[in-house]
């Protein structure tokens, strides 16, 4: 997913602004319900997302990727702070319409201030493109197999205090018609690292727990984040969540039975929303 910004106020490289009452126009009901819970937008989220900055027109008007850093809600507009990534070359709107199906823009959407999310691997579309080049690792080989599309991993330490939690999730997700896996289920290649960036690459959603602040898993997770994989954070405790982490939404959970069981239907209707091709 992206956040498409459109606006005569983004006019800089680093700030700019939108009119409050044109955020999520152009925007499917279910990602409103998402990203701007009981009407108040949620900021966690949006900041977490890819965004395509653009004024209005369809010609050779320059546009650009980056990262939204700060939106400060001030009288009637947001107020928008970002950094745009220098890896990507600027775009035109012209090139963007030229897309404009793929991501799922429609004409009026060229010629109107307004902030949408669109459900879309903007990195992806723009690699296909040839206008993106993503890095290749030195440590580890990606994997050249597609992604599952019912496959979710969990990442967490292969100790027995985390066992009970895999199997109750796994159980849940299972039940629903899906696959569960993590790293150790399976033994592809010599290195388990190779294991592990096989599922995650080859993954639908990553689930990472972050009890215990195990480095691997947080390694793991910056992996999932940069392969632009969904990914579900959870945790026994929020001490355990570390500051680059913390805006981001988790779900704490009880080590217990009733805890476990818990989670795991957390997860499932989570999944609901993140996996649009699910069934609610």
């Amino acid at each position: 997913m992206f956040n498409l910004i459109v606006s005569t106020g983004v006019q800089s490289e680093t700030s700019g602004t939108i009119a409050a009452g044109r955020v999520f126009e152009y925007t499917d009901d279910g990602l409103v319900a998402q990203f701007m819970p009981n009407g108040k937008l949620d900021l966690a989220a949006v900041v977490s997302l890819p965004t395509l900055f653009m004024q209005e027109g369809v010609s050779d008007e320059i546009a650009g990727i980056g990262w939204l850093s700060r939106v400060e809600l001030q009288g009637k507009d947001y107020q928008l702070h970002f950094i745009l990534d220098q890896a990507v070359p600027r775009l035109t709107n012209e090139i963007i319409r030229a897309m404009a199906s793929e991501l799922r823009m429609g004409d009026w959407e060229f010629s109107r201030n307004h902030w949408a999310i669109k459900n879309v691997d903007l990195f992806q579309l723009l690699y296909k493109q040839k206008m993106g080049e993503r890095p290749v690792p030195r440590v580890f080989p990606l994997s050249r197999n597609p992604v599952n599309p019912k496959l979710i991993s969990m990442m967490m330490p292969f100790e027995s205090s985390s066992t009970e939690t895999y199997r109750t999730v796994k159980t849940a997700i299972e039940g629903a018609g899906y696959e569960c896996r993590r790293a150790d289920d399976f033994w592809l290649h010599p290195h388990i690292m190779h294991d592990i960036i096989e599922l995650i690459s080859t993954s639908k959603v990553i689930i990472c727990d972050l009890s215990g602040k195990n480095p691997n898993v947080f390694y793991e997770a910056g992996i999932a984040h940069t392969l632009g994989k969904e990914v579900i954070l959870i945790t026994q405790h929020d001490s355990d969540v570390p500051f680059d982490l913390s805006p981001l939404r988790y779900i704490p959970y009880l080590n217990n039975g009733e805890g476990r069981r818990d989670l795991a239907s957390k997860i499932v209707d989570l999944l609901c929303t993140v996996v649009r091709e699910w069934p609610r």
